[in-house]
C-alpha cells in the first residue's frame, strides 16, 4: 500500500483516534510471519489458542471501533457496515480453525478503520451503492438464518407427521 500524502495522512490522523490504529494494528495485523508480507494480530491468535472464547474478546476491540463510528457521526449505511464487517468476523471465526484462517484475511478491524478514515476525512461524503448492497446483504443474511432454519423445522415436521 502506498503511502498517504503527507497533507491527508495529518488530515485523517487528526479525525481517527491514534488509540483506534493501534488497535486495529494489536488486533489484525501486528506481527508478521517471517518471510512473507502476511501480518497475524491478536483475532486470529487468540481464536485459535482459545476458539470461541478468543473471539468473544477481540470482538470487544471490535465493538470499540463501532463506539467510535457512531461518535464520529458518520452516515447510518456506513455505521451498518461495520456492523456487517464485525458480524461476519464474529460468525466465522467461531468456527475453529477454519475461523481463525479466515481471521488472516478479511481483516475486519482493518476494514472498518479503513471506513472511519475514508468517511471522517471527508464528512460531506455521501455513502454509494456499493454501501447500500453491502448494507442490504447484511440484512438479507440475517433474514436467512431467522427464515431457514424455521422453514427447514417445517418441513421436518411435516414429514415427521406423514410417517406417523
Amino acid at each position: 500500500m502506498a503511502p498517504k500524502p503527507r497533507a491527508e495522512a495529518e488530515h485523517v490522523s487528526e479525525r481517527t483516534p491514534a488509540w483506534a490504529e493501534q488497535l486495529v494494528r494489536l488486533l489484525d495485523d501486528g506481527l508478521t510471519i517471517p518471510g512473507t508480507r502476511i501480518g497475524v494480530g491478536l483475532d486470529a491468535l487468540l481464536g485459535f489458542l482459545f476458539p470461541t472464547l478468543g473471539d468473544a474478546l477481540t470482538g470487544l476491540g471490535s465493538l470499540s471501533l463501532l463506539l467510535l463510528a457512531f461518535q464520529m457521526r458518520l452516515p447510518k449505511v456506513i455505521v451498518l457496515r461495520v456492523v456487517f464487517n464485525i458480524a461476519v468476523d464474529v460468525l466465522i471465526g467461531c468456527v475453529p480453525f477454519v475461523g481463525d484462517a479466515f481471521d488472516l484475511f478479511w481483516r475486519s478491524n482493518r476494514r472498518n478503520l479503513e471506513l472511519l478514515q475514508r468517511y471522517s476525512h471527508d464528512p460531506n461524503r455521501r455513502p454509494d451503492a456499493v454501501d447500500y448492497l453491502i448494507v442490504g446483504l447484511g440484512f438479507a443474511l440475517v433474514a436467512a438464518t431467522i427464515v431457514l432454519p424455521l422453514l427447514l423445522g417445517a418441513w421436518l415436521l411435516r414429514l415427521l407427521f406423514r410417517q406417523i
